[in-house]
């Protein structure tokens, strides 16, 4: 047993054995900021994927939305083992999900993996969101442009920022819909096990919106993986949910650089420089089109 482990609140320990029986050991999996326990936890019927959250927080929020996403993209986001809240030291949320051992998608020109993962986004485009907010209702910023113009000007220069503002005020409309979104579809959230299986994990910032917006998402990922802008068009465009308009797809390339830019100048939640600058080379060549 790791001191990880011994260290939980006896609440947090006894919620957790309750659902899985006498805890053999746990061992701890890197979970980033978002969680403050990050764990495959051994249990009498075998392994379970163990996460638990601090504090009621946005933190917290996105984890509830993790056990959501659990029902709603069912055979295809992890399902839940159980999910309780805890009275220790602190209000904690802690939850199970099946464990799914396996790897991490390759997305570089050529991979094998492309098609399994397409398909993965063919399902995805399809589910509803019942009860999930908007992704319009999120991307309520306008501006990202003027914002960054002001704060890292260098950042910018060489953009028509009020070009790329009016691009960015169309975004809020074009992604509006009312199917399941994951919204951070990148590699690593999909876990390929024996035999091909497929599932997406990570699901802290689902939305409702428009089919076609985690395949978008995608093109900067496999530009980022080192497909050239036109060819990652070109595959997300054999995806059954790729029914956006040209102008759509520039207004959500406009905005999506513009965000994840204010993030990585700023420190924002996913921040991350090389991701924004794929992003503003992607939106770049969507202009220049």
């Amino acid at each position: 047993m790791v001191d990880l482990w011994d260290s939980l609140p006896d609440p947090v320990r006894e919620a957790v054995g309750r659902h899985l029986g006498p805890v053999g050991s746990a061992a701890a999996v890197d979970g980033g900021r978002n969680n403050d326990l990050t764990a495959v936890v051994y249990g009498e019927d075998g392994p379970v994927f163990v996460k638990a959250v601090r504090g009621v927080s946005m933190r917290m929020r996105w984890l509830r939305n993790e056990v959501t996403a659990g029902t709603l993209a069912a055979g295809i986001a992890p399902a839940v083992a159980f999910a309780k809240d805890v009275t220790a030291d602190d209000d904690w949320l802690i939850v199970g999900f099946e464990y799914l051992p396996g790897r991490s998608a390759d997305l570089t020109p050529g991979s094998a993996d492309l098609p399994t993962v397409g398909r993965t986004l063919d399902r995805l485009g399809g589910l509803p969101a019942p009860g999930v907010a908007g992704l319009h209702q999120r991307w309520t910023v306008r501006d990202w442009w003027s914002r960054l113009c002001e704060i890292a000007p260098d950042v910018v220069s060489g953009w028509d920022v009020e070009v790329m503002d009016r691009w960015t005020a169309r975004a809020p409309e074009a992604v509006a819909g009312d199917r399941l979104v994951h919204t951070d579809l990148h590699g690593d959230q999909f876990v390929i096990g024996a035999g091909e299986s497929i599932h997406v994990i990570d699901w802290g910032w689902p939305a409702a919106g428009a089919e076609w917006v985690d395949s978008a998402f995608m093109i900067i990922r496999l530009v980022e993986a080192g497909h050239s802008p036109r060819d990652a068009e070109a595959w997300a465009a054999t995806r059954a949910c790729w029914t956006v308009a040209d102008d759509a797809l520039t207004a959500f390339a406009a905005f999506v650089a513009g965000l994840w830019t204010y993030r990585a100048v700023t420190g924002g939640p996913g921040a991350s420089a090389t991701r924004a600058r794929v992003a503003r080379r992607y939106a770049r060549w969507r202009l220049a089109d």
